[in-house]
């Protein structure tokens, strides 16, 4: 067994980004860059008035009552080509060029205007309430960096600079497959003895969430012939994600079926509670993450490694960040494995408190709690008050 933090780091330094493609804006959304965006434009790409008022040359303006003569006016989208003389202003609209021979803005509420005559007070000051050329970002500077991912503020800044098609990574081709005779698939009717295959469905959203393409492979029996053709029909996949049968039970094949099918194992078990059967190896060009058969078990690894396993695919610069929080309640001494908590955040007071139903199962209590306390193998009880690690489970 390794530590949660070596898989982890394994699983960064053993998986090579995918290659690149181009994709329209429309297309981009949650891609993760391959190469920098740099702005084709600069922007705004002049100097534009920030609020409704009047154009004028600050040599006009002291302090005191001045009369200036309105000479036309600027508004978004159509620039005043006649520049301003002494003792004229010029109305204008927010977003509006400022014109030739203007230096700030009086805005209107500073303003009394009769007839083609303003009359204000405001101090000289150039630049007041103008937006000069290239305040947002210039032509040729670097917006963004490989490694991000696309959010919507981040494509309407792309858009902005001028961009209509960008280089990201290939989306993560990822076949998921569950094992086990105890599965029927959501909408038929089970035995006594059978559940409904939940992380199915689970684990294909996270990966579609995390920029995975995912491809659903079904229920592989517990028999070794099936278990060989559900791996097979993922031949050319990025990434296999697999649910239980990975223990050493007469009825467990997967691992033995990857091994006879020349599957390199990277590592094959986490010292971690819940997730313990968590394994990780390659069969030949695809990685193979194997998850635990208990549904919160599984949920919790794909967290903590599968999240990682795809942002290494995508060469997502972005990683998990443990959060410090205070205990709202005392947590009992640890046991010989770490140990992931299922607990409540209060964003509020910024206090922690687990859950009581920490049961592997009980995929409840998980949709319950906002993120998991991390205690360390062997640490000794600690009381209300006591600061803890914590993650936060907000895309889970």
């Amino acid at each position: 067994m390794i530590s949660l933090d070596e898989a982890r780091m394994l699983i960064r330094t053993e998986t090579a980004p995918l290659a690149t493609e181009t994709v329209a804006l429309d297309a981009a959304v949650g891609r993760v860059l391959a190469e920098p965006v740099k702005a084709l434009r600069t922007q705004p790409p002049f100097a534009a008035s920030a609020m409704d008022g009047y154009a004028v040359r600050s040599a006009d303006l002291d302090g005191k009552p001045v009369q200036l003569l309105v000479r036309g006016e600027a508004a978004a989208g159509h620039a005043s080509e006649r520049p301003l003389q002494a003792g004229e202003c010029q109305r204008i609209s927010t977003g509006a060029p400022i014109p030739a021979g203007a230096e700030q803005i009086v805005i209107q509420e500073n303003v009394q205007r009769d007839g083609d005559q303003i009359s204000t007070s405001d101090a000289s000051e150039p630049g007041r309430h103008v937006r000069r050329a290239g305040i947002d970002f210039s032509s040729g500077d670097t917006l963004l960096t490989a490694g991000t991912q696309l959010t919507p503020r981040r494509l309407s800044l792309v858009v902005s600079a001028g961009l209509t098609r960008l280089t990201v990574r290939r989306r993560p081709r990822t076949g998921i497959l569950s094992t086990g005779d105890e599965l029927v698939e959501p909408g038929q009717s089970t035995r006594p003895d059978q559940i409904v295959n939940s992380l199915g469905p689970g684990l294909a959203a996270l990966v579609r969430q995390w920029g995975g393409d995912p491809h659903y492979l079904g229920i592989a029996r517990d028999d070794p012939e099936q278990v060989r053709d559900k791996l097979a029909s993922a031949a050319g996949f990025d990434l296999i994600v697999t649910i239980g049968g990975a223990s050493v039970g007469d009825h467990d094949h997967l691992r033995r079926v990857f091994d006879e099918m020349g599957g390199q194992l990277v590592f094959e078990k986490v010292a971690i509670k819940p997730g313990k059967p968590t394994w990780f190896g390659q069969l030949g060009a695809t990685c193979v993450l194997g998850l635990p058969g208990n549904p919160v078990s599984a949920m919790v690894m794909a967290r903590l490694c599968l999240k990682p396993l795809m942002d290494a695919l995508l060469a997502n610069t972005v990683s998990d960040t443990f959060l410090l929080a205070r205990l709202s309640a005392d947590l009992p001494a640890n046991g010989p494995r770490e140990t992931l908590m299922r607990a409540r955040h209060e964003a509020g007071t910024g206090k922690i408190v687990s859950l009581d139903n920490q049961d592997s199962s009980a995929l409840s209590a998980l949709n319950t709690a906002n993120a998991l306390i991390r205690r360390p193998a062997g640490a000794d009880a600690a009381a209300m008050g006591d600061t803890v690690e914590y993650l936060p489970l907000g895309d889970l």
